[in-house]
């Protein structure tokens, strides 16, 4: 990969693991998925970057339990469906209709698709 793509890679890695770090406080923004994106970025534009996630204490575990078998820590799971049914029923209020059900929309499925997955130890 030419070094101007793995800048770029690298770039959206950095943007990846600073929005999943701001979704551990802003509800309905997921701090999980961006984190894997990051370590995806990482691993293929900078091994440094990636062995720093990997070893981070709160990210990488996170990172090497998905990889290990796509399994998401079950305390992970309680708090993004408790973080998503705050938003969903904030939305209710706030929003106008139709658009305080589209929260909703995307929250089921994912919350459906989240709990499928298997707990990691």
């Amino acid at each position: 990969m030419p070094v101007w793509q793995r800048g770029l890679v690298w770039a959206a890695g950095v943007v990846s693991l600073a929005l999943g770090l701001i979704g551990t406080v802003v509800p309905l923004l997921p701090t999980v998925p961006f984190v894997l994106l990051a370590a995806l970025c990482f691993a293929r534009a900078s091994p440094r970057s990636e062995r720093w996630l990997l070893a981070h204490p709160r990210l990488g575990p996170m990172v090497r339990d998905w990889r290990a078998r796509r399994a998401v820590p079950r305390r992970a799971k309680w708090l993004a469906v408790i973080m998503m049914t705050i938003a969903c029923i904030h939305a209710l209020f706030v929003v106008a209709l139709p658009w305080n059900l589209a929260p909703l929309a995307i929250c089921v499925p994912a919350g459906i698709w989240l709990w499928r997955l298997p707990d990691a130890a």
